[in-house]
C-alpha cells in the first residue's frame, strides 16, 4: 500500500481543495496582506509554525463564504420550475395550485456585516404554488444559500430570500422565517468580572409575500402551525427595529467609546480589514460597514499575545498563598478527587482565526489537609488559555500543565468544544462536537481513576448551542 507525500497530502486535504496554488486571484492576494497585518498588530511571528498559512486560510474561507455575491437566482430556478396539477375535482387546494409547500431546518450560516463574526442560522422556507408548477425542493435552500453566503442582517437576509423566491418562481406567496445565533464574544476582563456572561444573542424573524401578508391569512396559520412542530412561534419574532438594535453586541453603547480608540490606537488593522472588505466586493462606506474595520479589530485585539502573558504571570506569582496545607498532610493513599466541571471558555483558532468555544472539565487528586482549588480560580486558568490564538489540542495541555505545576502533578483535563471553522468554510458540519483529553500523573496510569472523572462529565453538552 503507497503512502502519500506529506507536502502533498497538506496541499491537498486543507477544506477539500489545493492550498499551494501557483496562481492566485489579486483578490486573494490582498486578504492575505491584510491579515498578515492584523496578525503582527496582535505581536504574532506571522512565520512561526501554526500561522505560516493562516492568511491565506482565511482568505479562502472568507471568499468562500461571501460567493454568493457572484451567484445570481435565476440562474438556480431556471430548469427547475416543473408542472403540477391542481385537484381534478371538489373544492380544495393542492398540488400546483394552492398546496402549500414547507422546507424546515435548514442549517446556514453568514458573516454578520456588523462584526465579521459567522453567524448560525436556521431557515425555514415555505411557499403556495400557482400556475400548476412547483420548484425543485433543493432550489429552495440553494436560494437561501445564495443570500447567506454575503455579509448580512438577519431582517435583511430574511427579506432577500422572500423576494428572490417570489420572483424567481412567482408563487402565490413566500413566507420565510430564521432563527439566527449570533456569538456574543466577551473581552477577558469583563467575562473575569461577570462569571455569568451571557455567550449568545438569538433572534428570530420573519418575511412574507403575496397570500403569507395578511398574518391572519390561512395560509401563514397553516406555515406557522407546522413549523410549531420544530418548537417555533411567531410570539418569539422581532420586529425589524428591535432587530436592528439588539442583534449584533458590537453595535451596543459600551462598545462605541473602546471601538474609536482602537481606531485612534490601531489604525493599519483597521485599514487592513477595510481592504478585506473591498477585497469581497464590498463598500467599506456604506453606511452598514463604515463601523465595521473597528467593530473587528476590537474583537480580534482580545487575543493579544504580550498582554495575556503579563497577566498569567501575573496571576500565577500570587495563587500559591491559597493552597497552603490547613492542617496535617495526610498520606498519597488518603487523595480525594476533586473536580470541576463546564467551565467556559472562548477562544480564536489560529489557522482560520475563527472562533471556537466550549467548556473544560479538570479533575485532580489533591491530599487531605491541603486546600483544593476554587473554581473561579480554575476559571481564570481557561480564560488566561483561551484569550489568544489558539489551537484545542494546544489549549488542553496549558491547562492541564498549569493545573499540574501548582497541585503536584495528577490532573485530568477534558475540553469540548464547537469550531467556528466547522460550519463557516467549504466541509459545512453544522452540529459536530471536538473533544480532547490530557492525563498527567495519576491518571495516565489508573484506568479506574480516568473512568470515575468521565462519568462525572454531564451528559448534557453545554457548547452546543443550536
Amino acid at each position: 500500500m503507497g503512502s502519500l507525500d506529506e507536502g502533498h497530502l497538506c496541499v491537498e486535504i486543507e477544506n477539500g481543495m489545493k492550498l499551494d496554488v501557483s496562481e492566485k486571484e489579486p483578490e486573494t492576494i490582498a486578504i492575505e496582506d491584510a491579515v498578515k497585518v492584523l496578525l503582527q498588530g496582535l505581536g504574532e511571528d506571522v512565520n512561526r509554525d501554526g500561522l505560516k498559512k493562516t492568511p491565506l486560510r482565511v482568505a479562502k474561507a472568507l471568499r468562500e463564504g461571501t460567493r454568493g455575491y457572484k451567484q445570481k437566482v435565476k440562474d438556480i430556478v431556471q430548469g427547475a420550475l416543473f408542472p403540477e396539477v391542481g385537484l381534478h375535482d371538489g373544492v380544495g387546494h393542492a398540488g400546483g395550485v394552492g398546496g402549500l409547500v414547507i422546507v424546515r431546518d435548514l442549517d446556514l450560516f453568514s458573516y454578520c456585516e456588523s462584526c465579521l463574526l459567522p453567524f448560525q442560522l436556521k431557515c425555514h422556507v415555505g411557499y403556495v404554488p400557482s400556475g400548476q408548477r412547483v420548484v425543485g425542493l433543493s432550489k429552495l435552500s440553494r436560494v437561501a444559500d445564495v443570500f447567506a453566503k454575503r455579509l448580512q442582517a438577519p431582517q435583511r437576509l430574511a427579506d432577500e430570500i422572500c423576494s428572490a423566491l417570489h420572483h424567481g418562481i412567482k408563487p402565490a406567496g413566500v413566507a420565510v422565517i430564521l432563527e439566527c445565533l449570533h456569538i456574543h464574544f466577551p473581552n477577558v476582563e469583563s467575562v473575569l468580572l461577570d462569571s455569568k456572561h451571557q455567550g449568545w444573542v438569538k433572534v428570530l424573524v420573519s418575511s412574507c409575500s403575496g397570500v403569507f401578508g395578511n398574518e391572519n391569512a390561512d395560509a401563514w396559520s397553516d406555515f406557522l402551525g407546522l413549523l410549531k412542530f420544530r418548537g417555533v412561534t411567531v410570539d418569539r419574532t422581532l420586529t425589524r427595529d428591535s432587530v436592528n438594535q439588539s442583534w449584533c453586541p458590537s453595535n451596543s453603547s459600551s462598545m462605541a467609546k473602546i471601538s474609536s480608540e482602537l481606531v485612534a490606537a490601531n489604525p493599519e488593522m483597521v485599514a487592513a480589514v477595510a481592504s478585506i472588505l473591498r477585497s469581497l466586493g464590498e463598500d467599506p462606506l456604506r453606511k452598514e460597514l463604515v463601523e465595521t474595520p473597528s467593530h473587528f479589530v476590537r474583537w480580534l485585539i482580545n487575543f493579544e499575545n504580550t498582554k495575556l502573558e503579563m497577566k498569567l504571570n501575573g496571576f500565577a506569582c500570587g495563587i500559591s498563598d491559597l493552597l497552603k496545607p490547613n492542617g496535617e498532610i495526610s498520606s498519597r493513599n488518603s487523595e480525594q478527587m476533586h473536580s470541576e466541571l463546564n467551565l467556559s471558555f472562548w477562544s480564536q483558532c489560529e489557522h482560520h482565526l475563527l472562533p471556537f468555544y466550549g467548556v473544560v472539565h479538570i479533575g485532580y487528586f489533591c491530599p487531605k489537609g491541603i486546600n483544593h482549588l476554587g473554581k473561579s480560580l480554575l476559571q481564570s486558568i481557561v480564560h488566561f488559555y483561551g484569550f489568544k490564538l489558539q489551537v484545542q489540542e494546544r489549549l488542553t495541555r496549558q491547562i492541564a500543565e498549569t493545573v499540574s505545576s501548582i497541585l503536584g502533578g495528577d490532573v485530568m483535563v477534558v475540553v469540548e468544544a464547537n469550531h467556528t471553522c466547522m460550519i463557516s468554510r467549504g466541509i459545512e458540519k453544522f452540529g459536530s462536537n471536538t473533544a480532547t483529553i490530557a492525563v498527567l500523573g495519576r491518571f495516565s496510569t489508573d484506568p479506574a481513576a480516568r473512568a470515575m472523572f468521565l462519568r462525572s462529565i454531564p451528559d448534557d453538552n453545554t457548547s452546543r448551542i443550536l
